[in-house]
């Protein structure tokens, strides 16, 4: 049964490292939540790591940089990995071909030009029209504050009947920009794969993106991991599928259904929703603190 807590300090002594989450965890897309950020800084301090995993789909190095730009102090964090570092391995692999229509925004586009040091030697990727591609990569609508899936009707027929393949560079199917929600790819490969089409995921929940973080954290394999997350779909079922506890932030994604106060979900309420998504995380708490 899930257990809700009123802070990491509660837990946090019986856990060597964290996969915290980012948007609705640490911070809302526009500016750091200042008690997360506290309960990170105070994880660190009694020695604990803390790697911030996101289903962003941008190399994890711009992900740094707008950390940098809202403010979130680096003594809160060890280190960054991004669904954007784990897909961009695939792509560079050829998992999708080399010929890729992109649907995505301009901020995306170090997907493509960042290479890493091991994929510099690999046939070049180059972004295309639809009608001249072998593959999709999604990173997000292309105008994210005012598209939908079924924007893409037309376009995905056409794609899905040539048997094209989509990479999904972030699995989460929305997130809030401040007091907006908006799409993201998780969204257009869900709308896709309706259709009949393919579409291959590389971040939460699925493992090449737990396999990176653990690999660049360094730690035993005695290691005991929490993840922290406000994504049911994700962050919590990525984490059962790795067989680690989870804190499921019940005041992120789906505060609505927790009643009035964001920072006390009802247990009730929690209990009863969490058994209509037949997921059981190990904690709850309102917001990270």
């Amino acid at each position: 049964m899930t257990r809700i807590i009123a802070s990491l300090a509660e837990i946090s002594a019986g856990y060597d490292a964290l996969f915290c989450d980012l948007w609705g965890c640490l911070h809302n897309g526009k500016q750091p939540f200042a008690a997360a950020v506290a309960a990170l800084q105070a994880f660190r301090t009694q020695g604990g790591k803390v790697c911030l995993m996101t289903n962003a789909p941008r190399p994890n190095q711009y992900v740094i940089r707008q950390l940098d730009r809202m403010g979130v102090p680096r003594d809160c964090w060890d280190l960054v990995v991004s669904s954007g570092d784990a897909a961009q391995d695939a792509m560079f692999d050829g998992a999708v071909g080399r010929r890729l229509w992109h649907i995505g925004t301009e901020k995306d586009l170090g997907f493509f030009t960042d290479v890493p040091d091991e994929h510099r030697d690999a046939t070049p990727v180059v972004r295309v029209p639809l009608e001249e591609a072998e593959g999709i990569v999604a990173s997000g609508p292309f105008d994210e504050l005012h598209e939908t899936p079924e924007d893409y009707r037309e376009r995905f027929l056409a794609a899905r009947d040539r048997g094209l393949p989509m990479l999904c560079a972030n699995p989460d199917i929305v997130v809030d920009l401040g007091e907006t929600r908006i799409y993201c790819a998780g969204a257009l490969a869900e709308y896709y794969e309706s259709m009949g089409g393919k579409a291959l995921y590389f971040g939460k929940p699925h493992a090449p993106i737990y396999d990176r973080a653990r690999r660049l954290m360094g730690l035993g394999p005695d290691a005991r991991y929490l993840a922290v997350g406000d994504g049911i779909a994700t962050d919590i079922k990525g984490a059962e599928a790795q067989g680690i506890d989870s804190i499921f932030v019940t005041g992120g994604l789906a505060a609505d259904a927790f009643g009035s106060d964001v920072e006390q979900p009802d247990a009730v309420l929690l209990r009863e929703w969490l058994a209509v998504q037949q997921r059981a995380p190990t904690f709850a708490i309102g917001r990270l603190r």
